[in-house]
């Protein structure tokens, strides 16, 4: 038994030994390999898809996710709720192609103001504002990439449509083996088109649900 109590002791200093030991050992250096092209495919494409995202306001993608399923009746339409779809369709599309062409500024107190741009210009919604807390707003212009993005929005929000079973379901209820593989084919041609049109022209507008960067 004296042997036991003896031994006791060591095995617990034993024990607390190599925490104490590799205490003052540094981790091993984690090398930084560099990415495959895999990887950097992946990274392009998911930049891709959040550029892509940005092209539609965010208001009327709410209002589309939660009134589709209310017009439509979860895709059982019939000849009433039909063509108020379609008008429903054509109001969000309306919509993301005004949005195209709103910016905002920046006064001189740092309150953030919204417009419509013009071919003179930003006009501002709030029209008290006073001229003299404001940038010059002749240089917030209606401009050809304006135009190229409110065009694309359109096509996107088409595309975001037809992707949707209940808006597919309502307006084409018998379609037909070849009519699908439309459905299924145009959006994400239209999406990958887009996506690279949006690359090639990049915005600097920041309209109405968009961030306004420290430069505005």
């Amino acid at each position: 038994m004296s042997e036991l109590r003896s031994r006791v002791p060591s095995s617990k200093a034993s024990s607390s030994d190599p925490p104490a030991q590799l205490e003052g050992k540094s981790p091993p250096a984690v090398l930084d390999r560099p990415s495959s092209l895999s990887q950097r495919a992946v990274a392009q494409t998911l930049t891709g898809t959040a550029n892509l995202a940005n092209l539609l306001p965010t208001g009327t993608l709410l209002a589309f996710q939660l009134l589709v399923p209310i017009f439509t009746s979860n895709g059982s339409c019939d000849p009433v709720t039909r063509p108020l779809t379609a008008v429903l369709l054509v109001v969000l599309a309306l919509s993301c192609f005004l949005a195209c062409f709103t910016d905002s500024v920046k006064s001189t107190e740092g309150q953030v103001f919204y417009g419509m741009a013009t071919v003179n210009g930003l006009w501002l919604f709030d029209t008290t504002v006073p001229k003299t807390s404001l940038p010059d707003l002749s240089g917030y212009r209606i401009g050809f990439i304006d135009v190229v993005h409110s065009v694309l929005s359109v096509l996107v929000f088409g595309a975001i449509a037809l992707r949707d079973r209940d808006v597919v379901t309502c307006l084409y209820p018998g379609a037909g083996h070849e009519t699908q593989e439309v459905i299924d084919i145009v959006p994400v041609a239209i999406g990958v088109i887009a996506s690279l049109l949006f690359v090639v022209f990049p915005t600097r507008r920041h309209g109405i649900g968009y961030p306004v960067t420290a430069g505005k």
